[in-house]
This record gives structure tokens, sequence and C-alpha cells, in this order.
């Protein structure tokens, strides 16, 4: 995937998205409304109380998907949550979709649920889906790419991360999912004082240590239970969100609640170094570690921001310079899988109404132009 620099050409691409957003910015993801916000207050209550909701109702009742995963086929399992409006409790609904590369719906499942509830959240995988657990290792199921359910089994003995392990939770607690035997558990001889993790396809489990005891924070490496080294982070630093992929991983740097720069290497941890400037003002990134988006794409470029905020992108895999992403709508989340972004616009909180370019939009072209996701039925 190549950057294209020529800033006109560059615009061309955007404008043309930017004008699909505001000509689709009355419409539902469907493209269709009545355009009565009465009738479409009703509609969205109808579906939150109804016991066995349509996949399509919650569908056109949330607007945007809260979530998108990809698996090893280029189908996408779409996530949507349709809350309560007027109160953080009372009834809700949500469905997933899938859809095939060629965008045609091929499986969808809705559910009546409590508006306090986790919606349910998935990680592609290969053949697949893997429902991520809650509390713990409750409630692990996976999907292939027709929307059959399979049972994934749960573990408690822990797994030493291997090539084709896949992290499907951070943390309380950490849990890897291995495809070979459709199996869930922890990872095992992590630190003691492990505050994130990543885990890479080559099998090396990433780690951010911050010991209680005092001393800098580390990141250590591991494969197969084997420490294969660590590193300290920077003084006066502290260590914030990490990510990896590849020979590369990335780790944001923290001081005084704020982000200032990151911890990067590009040969699988044989040489660090600190990118505090890189044309990421980093600043300006006053939200915290929370709402931080740090992704590497699969060729080695690395992807920063803030929810709803501003998004940068690195100029080649070196990841030693960043250029701004232009969006054509305001994102509340951005992802990666692959080379792909997946940028979602919606509202912060449950409305009956839509934002303007609600739903979900795709770039292939590290955010040169942007695609709006249209259902093919």
């Amino acid at each position: 995937m190549v950057w294209l620099r020529k800033r006109g050409q560059w615009s061309v691409g955007l404008a043309a998205a930017t004008s699909a957003a505001l000509a689709l910015s009355a419409c539902g993801p469907s493209g269709s409304d009545d355009g009565a916000p009465g009738d479409r207050e009703a509609r969205y209550q109808r579906v939150i109380e109804d016991p066995h909701p349509r996949p399509a109702d919650v569908i056109e009742a949330a607007g945007a998907p809260t979530g998108v995963v990809r698996a090893d086929d280029g189908s996408l399992l779409l996530t949507y949550d349709a809350g309560n409006v007027e109160d953080d409790e009372g009834p809700a609904a949500t469905a997933w979709r899938i859809v095939d590369p060629d965008g045609r719906t091929v499986a969808e499942h809705a559910e009546h649920g409590d508006a306090e509830a986790v919606p349910a959240a998935f990680k592609g995988v290969p053949g697949g889906f893997v429902r991520v657990p809650r509390e713990g290792t409750e409630g692990a199921y996976a999907l292939d790419v027709h929307g059959k359910r399979h049972k994934v089994t749960v573990s408690e003995t822990p797994l030493r991360t291997r090539p084709g392990d896949i992290l499907i939770a951070e943390r309380e607690p950490a849990l890897v999912y291995r495809p070979a035997t459709h199996t869930v558990a922890p990872p095992a001889r992590l630190p003691n004082d492990a505050a994130r993790l990543a885990v890479d396809e080559r099998g090396t489990a990433w780690s951010l240590d911050q010991p209680l005891t005092g001393g800098p924070d580390r990141v250590v490496r591991q494969r197969d239970g084997r420490t294969l080294g660590s590193t300290a982070v920077p003084e006066p630093y502290a260590g914030g969100v990490l990510a990896a992929r590849g020979g590369t991983a990335a780790l944001s740097l923290t001081r005084d609640d704020g982000v200032r720069g990151l911890l990067v290497t590009t040969d699988g941890g044989g040489h660090w170094r600190t990118v505090l400037g890189g044309g990421v003002p980093w600043r300006e990134l006053k939200r915290g570690q929370e709402s931080l988006i740090l992704e590497v794409l699969a060729d080695g470029r690395l992807l920063v921001g803030e929810e709803g905020g501003r998004y940068w992108l690195a100029d080649d895999r070196t990841d030693r310079g960043f250029h701004e992403l232009r969006t054509p709508a305001a994102f509340t989340s951005l992802t990666v899988d692959g080379t792909t972004l997946y940028g979602i616009t919606d509202a912060t909180t449950a409305t009956y109404d839509l934002v303007r370019g609600e739903g979900l939009w795709t770039s292939h072209d590290g955010g040169r132009e942007w695609r709006r996701y249209e259902p093919r039925g």
C-alpha cells in the first residue's frame, strides 16, 4: 500500500467520500428513513422492548455498528447495540451480522437485553470469529463464517504462547485463543506485575511489567514460556498502551497523566528508540490511556490517535515520521485489520437520531480514500 502524497489527488478521494457522507447523513445504514423523528423514536422503543427482536430492526435502530472484526477469508462480523436512550437502565437490544467478502449478509442474530449489560464482543480468527468471554471465561464460543456456532474449550491451565495464538482479552484476566485446539486459556509465565499484554502472530507475548516494589517499567517479551529479553522504559516516562505485530512493537510513553511519545522496535526487540516528535502533537492527546488508539498495520506502520479525536499514521515501516489522517466524518473509533482501516461514526451516547455520516467507513489505501459500508442484502 502506497501513500499518495500529491495533495490534489488525495483531496479528490476525500471530497468524494465526504460528499457521500453528506448525501447519506439523513438516512439510516440502509439508505432509507422517513425523516420523521417521532416515527423513528417509536420504532426504536418497540425494538428495545421486543423480547424477540429481529436483527434487521436492531441494526436499523442502532444506526452504526459498535465494532467490526474480520476473519481470515475476508468475512466481517459487525456488532450492534441499541441502548436505552432515556436512562442507563432498562431494556436494550443487541445484534450481530456476518457478511461475506463481497458484502452479502450470510447470517445474523439479535437478542433482547439490559442497558447495563456489557454487549458481546468478538475477535476475528482463522475460519471465523470467537466471542470474547464475560467475567473471566464465561460465555466463550466460536462462529464460523456462515454463522454456525461451535464449542470452545475454556481451560484454566495456562498456555505457553506460540505462533498462531491470538490475544482475545488483554486484562482481568488476560486470555489467548489457540485455533488448532479451539482453546481459550490464560497465557503462561507472565510477569507478576504485568499491566498490559500484546501477542503477535509469531507467538511472542509482549508485556508491560510495572513493578510494585519500585524501579522502571519494563517491556518483557516471551515465547513458549521462555523469556527472550526485556527493555526498560526510559526515564522519566511510564508505560501505557502496548501493541505488537510481526517484528514491530510499540509502547505509549506517559508523563503527568498525558501521552508524550512512543517506545518503538521494528526488529523484534533487538533495538528500541524513543519517538517524542515525528509529526504527532503529543501534548494535544489529553484524554488518557483508556482513549488512546495504538495499532500496528500488517506492513509494520503504526497508527496512533484518540477515540473520537485525531489520528496519525506512520509514513513507512520505520515509524519515524507520521502524517495526520483526514476522515470523511468524525470517527468515534478507528481500528485496523491487516492494512485496512475501519472507522465508525456514531453518537457517543444512545440516541434516537443519526449523526452526520453515521456508519462504518473503510479505507484500503492508508486513509487516502474512504468508502462507506453499505449492506448488499
